[in-house]
């Protein structure tokens, strides 16, 4: 889990409070990436793609594990023609509401995707009442009373309501993506260890079985073949470390497993659709904006 959304930071990180009365709804739609709704006063309703509305009460998180379509709205109601939400915008003054609300996500680019691990998981994910209403509420007004709105603070605000809100389902919850320990023993080599040369061969060794056994239960317990979780895992630890550091190329190479800048070149256009360094200079251009 804290792999998976380490992960999600190199996209970007996106905070509202949201203060809403009478008839409202909301739409969002086309979310690349994972975010939530921490409920901070009022009753609402979420609005599935698929599926019957769900009440929402003070204390609820909404997590949004890979950009499923959704609205909310203060009565259950169809989910086309609301209106679309707009994020990264902060509300000028407190007043008071009927429906209060945080949210939050990390929103990818450059073809990035969210962790397997989240992208197996349910979506959306009702949280009943996780406790965090008034921690998130306090750290947002703290950001807001000084005049700022900093990555350090924002990405803070996402990372503890996530994990949160993640771990409290999970406490809840019997998901079949974590009962297989030697599944389980085989992501966390390769998280752990993301600059060992890893192949579905040594991962199967590692995990005491065959590598047709090891392939089945992988994917059966994950949602994807070892080798694309390997792959994903490894262009995705090198799209952080294009982000967060100064690395040359060659270097970033060794830390994701790969031989040669070259071969971690040519993997990261297939899967982002431009070089590292394209990759890194549009990062940087999208932080100096914000």
């Amino acid at each position: 889990m804290s792999q998976a959304i380490a992960a999600l930071r190199v996209g970007r990180g996106t905070v509202r409070r949201f203060r809403l009365s009478d008839a409202w709804g909301l739409s969002y739609a086309g979310l690349v990436g994972t975010g939530f709704h921490v409920v901070l006063h009022g009753t609402g309703w979420l609005l599935p793609e698929d599926g019957p509305a769900v009440e929402l009460n003070t204390g609820d998180v909404v997590l949004i594990t890979s950009g499923a379509d959704h609205g909310l709205a203060s009565e259950p109601r169809p989910l086309r023609g609301l209106a679309p939400v707009e994020l990264g915008i902060v509300d000028p003054a407190p007043a008071p509401a009927d429906f209060e609300f945080l949210c939050g996500a990390y929103r990818l680019r450059h073809g990035q995707a969210v962790h397997p691990y989240l992208a197996a998981l349910p979506d959306p994910i009702v949280v009943p009442a996780v406790g965090q209403s008034d921690t998130v509420a306090a750290l947002l007004d703290e950001q807001q009373a000084a005049g700022l709105i900093v990555d350090a603070t924002r990405h803070a605000l996402l990372d503890l309501t996530l994990t949160h809100a993640l771990r409290r389902w999970l406490e809840t919850t019997k998901w079949p993506a974590t009962h297989d320990p030697k599944i389980t023993a085989a992501i966390h080599a390769i998280d752990t260890h993301p600059d060992t040369r890893w192949t579905v061969q040594e991962l199967s060794r590692a995990a005491g079985m065959s590598r047709a056994t090891f392939t089945r239960r992988f994917t059966s317990a994950i949602g994807q073949p070892p080798a694309t979780y390997l792959l994903t895992h490894r262009l995705s630890h090198a799209a952080r470390l294009l982000d967060e550091t100064d690395a040359p190329l060659a270097v970033i190479a060794r830390r994701t497993g790969y031989s040669t800048e070259y071969a971690l070149a040519n993997a990261f256009r297939r899967q982002y659709g431009m070089p590292p360094g394209a990759f890194r200079r549009a990062q940087y251009s999208q932080t100096t904006r914000e």
